[in-house]
């Protein structure tokens, strides 16, 4: 597992999304491209960072002015994976090392939650990406 720095501004974001939510925060990113912040939460912070009926994070995203998500970490690269395409049912990960000593996940996701895994115009699957190659130094993310 990779060891991520912070920047002063992220531990600020950090410290807001565990106020408002309850829930411990470990990472965040600030996705301009899809405009959302996306933050990584300790394992089994999951229901307490969302709440009951989204409110949580509901309540973040008004205080933040933007899309929130929220992935849940994991001690594997292939948990991790799976929690980043969440909610998509993930059936494997596996990760397959090349010659070149890059790093893929190839994930199988059951059919009829392929769209759901890649999300609106690959938002979804970007996510999965941007996480993987920070927190497990994938190289890519690629839905089989």
């Amino acid at each position: 597992m990779a060891r991520v720095k912070l920047s002063m501004e992220d531990m600020a974001l950090i410290a807001s999304f565990d106020r408002i939510t309850g829930a411990s925060a470990v990472d965040v990113i600030r996705d301009d491209d899809g405009e959302r912040i996306i933050f990584v939460v300790r394992p089994k912070q999951l229901g307490k960072a969302i709440g009951r009926g989204g409110a949580n994070v509901k309540a973040a995203a008004d205080a933040f002015g933007r899309t929130i998500d929220v992935v849940e970490m994991a001690e594997t690269a292939e948990e991790f994976v799976k929690s980043a395409l969440a909610p998509a049912r993930v059936e494997d990960v596996k990760i397959i090392v090349h010659r070149d000593g890059n790093r893929v996940a190839s994930v199988t996701v059951k059919t009829e939650d392929r769209g759901i895994a890649i999300g609106r115009d690959g938002r979804n699957v970007a996510r999965a990406r941007l996480l993987a190659r920070r927190h497990f130094d994938l190289s890519n993310v690629v839905i089989a």
